[in-house]
């Protein structure tokens, strides 16, 4: 089978872009042939796709602000444009699917990952000032060309497929009907435990960019009342002083995925204090490694954390705070890790990718 996924700009291979590349490497790995098409691709994730034989065509897109995140600056200057992008080189019976929110094209699937306004109007109160009002100032209007926008790229696909039902349940309030749901993929055979006996000696939490996957706030709570917490994360910038220089919290930086399975692997429980998460990557990864998640009862990640038998599901900061004393000072039955790792299966890319090649099958 021939397979185009057209992505949000591939200057990494995570985020939005990571399930795509996922399910291309699974589905070239499985015999089909795959392209991923976006408006920019680093030479790095050029040369990872060229390592797996998978086509990457950049359509040459540049981007102008400084130190800003491609994602964001491509999806706002989508708004403004009404083009559809036509895909010129594609044999007959080539499958399409879009995974972008930043490029209008006839597709078999559109794969929604969640509205870009929905994700600001979250974190909005996390955001430096200057972002904040900002944002604030112009939010009308962005959502009304969002909504505009998603509803083009799901008259342009024959059909709309959500990554959660909390994502389903977004594009549904923007008047666009959601066909099912598909969870992305998961690369098992990289996230795995990598020690039977881990450490279990910290708790290991994410920062990530303007408190969208990490709250600040409560997590001084945490670490004040005695927890010893690793971080990692891609962006140091945002990351106040009390937290930066907290005696109880490394934050280690960017890290290779190596090095994630190990800090995930050795964790007593990963604690997920996320602002805004339609699927979330963090649990998953943590679980097929192994270890629990300790974060709240909404959103995507109370769809894929079990209560009590692969983590901890809480609704409010207060929970949490009482929880996450109580999992560092008493601990939880070894029964749980392996929990985790079978829960995990259902997200593995293999098996993701299956559901997709039969949806494409009766497609054609």
């Amino acid at each position: 089978m021939n397979i185009t996924f057209v992505t949000d700009p591939l200057v990494t291979a995570y985020g939005s872009t990571r399930p795509p590349f996922l399910l291309a490497m699974e589905m070239q790995k499985n015999g089909h042939r795959v392209k991923l098409v976006s408006s920019s691709v680093s030479e790095e994730v050029m040369q990872a796709a060229k390592e797996r034989n998978i086509q990457v065509k950049s359509l040459g897109s540049n981007f102008s602000f400084e130190n800003s995140y491609p994602i964001v600056e491509a999806w706002a200057k989508s708004l403004f444009k009404s083009g559809i992008l036509r895909l010129d080189d594609l044999d007959d019976d080539e499958i399409v699917v879009n995974t972008s929110a930043c490029i209008k094209v006839k597709a078999h699937v559109y794969y929604g990952q969640g509205p870009m306004t929905r994700a600001f109007d979250d974190m909005c109160f996390e955001m430096p000032a200057r972002y904040k009002y900002t944002y604030r100032l112009f939010a009308p209007v962005l959502r009304y060309l969002e909504k505009k926008a998603v509803r083009a790229y799901a008259r342009l696909a024959d059909s709309v497929i959500a990554n959660s039902k909390f994502c389903a349940s977004m594009y549904e309030d923007l008047d666009v009907g959601v066909d099912g749901v598909i969870a992305p993929p998961l690369d098992r055979s990289l996230f795995k435990p990598d020690t039977n006996e881990p450490s279990q000696d910290y708790v290991l939490t994410y920062f990530g960019v303007y408190n969208k996957e990490t709250k600040f706030e409560i997590l001084k709570k945490v670490v004040d009342a005695g927890l010893k917490i690793k971080a990692f994360g891609y962006k140091a910038s945002g990351i106040p002083d009390c937290i930066a220089h907290h005696p109880n919290i490394e934050f280690i930086g960017a890290i290779s995925d190596e090095e994630l399975v190990h800090l995930y692997t050795n964790a007593l429980y990963v604690l997920f204090t996320f602002n805004h998460e339609p699927f979330g990557y963090i649990p998953i990864e943590s679980m097929a490694c192994g270890t629990p998640v300790l974060t709240y009862n909404k959103q995507g990640p109370s769809e894929s954390v079990v209560n009590g038998s692969t983590g901890w599901l809480v609704n409010n900061d207060e929970e949490l705070l009482d929880t996450a004393l109580k999992i560092w000072k008493d601990g939880y039955p070894q029964k749980i890790r392996q929990n985790c790792i079978a829960r995990s299966e259902l997200f593995d890319s293999k098996k993701i990718s299956d559901e997709l090649i039969e949806l494409f099958r009766k497609m054609q």
